[in-house]
């Protein structure tokens, strides 16, 4: 729901940045990568570091690069199944990052396994998540639905991280990444049920 009132506002502000790279010879699939490096450093290398603060504001720059991309594929007359394989598989690279990061610090540093743990299940919960529409496409139908979609979760995650970086109990984060686990799960369960359904309707063709 977030994404799509989002992501009309952000190509919006990012179409002259767009314009800017494109004169200057920079392709949208290297925008693409260079979103990937820098958010997987920030998390990766920031957050077992206990920098959740900075390590956030990292993440939040390089992940724009989700946007740009977009706007500059439609702009350059690119836009195609190649653009759109590496950017969905780079985007789980980048969920995973995040989440990762976090385990290692809760894990190390922050001495706080629970946390640690749900930021696991949620990491898998959120592939599984994603994995569910993908499979789902591929076979004709139609599972763009749920409570938590991607920019939810790492909305919320990137939002509890940094002010847990500025001193915010670390529980907070915790009941998030937790309450995320449960929110993923229900996800999972609606687009199973609305791909049920739709079978039900008219199985697609092969």
């Amino acid at each position: 729901m977030l994404n799509r009132y989002a992501r009309a506002l952000f190509a919006r502000i990012f179409t002259p940045v767009a314009r800017f790279l494109l004169a200057r010879g920079v392709s949208a699939d290297a925008v693409t990568i260079v979103g990937t490096l820098g958010v997987s450093l920030g998390a990766l290398v920031l957050f077992p570091m206990g920098e959740l603060f900075w390590g956030t504001m990292v993440i939040t720059l390089f992940v724009f690069s989700d946007v740009l991309d977009g706007v500059m594929a439609r702009l350059s007359g690119t836009t195609g199944r190649w653009g759109n394989f590496l950017d969905s598989t780079l985007d789980r690279v980048q969920d995973a990052a995040v989440f990762l990061g976090l385990m290692l610090w809760f894990f190390g540093a922050g001495d706080f396994w629970i946390a640690g743990v749900a930021a696991g299940v949620s990491l898998a919960l959120g592939m599984l998540v994603s994995y569910v529409r993908a499979k789902a496409e591929s076979l004709g139908f139609e599972a763009n639905t749920g409570i938590a979609e991607r920019a939810e979760r790492l909305v919320s995650t990137l939002v509890l991280a940094g002010l847990t970086g500025l001193g915010l109990d670390p529980w907070f984060l915790a009941v998030v990444l937790m309450l995320l686990t449960v929110a993923s799960a229900i996800t999972v369960g609606q687009r199973m049920g609305t791909v049920y359904r739709q079978s039900r309707v008219q199985p697609p063709s092969s």
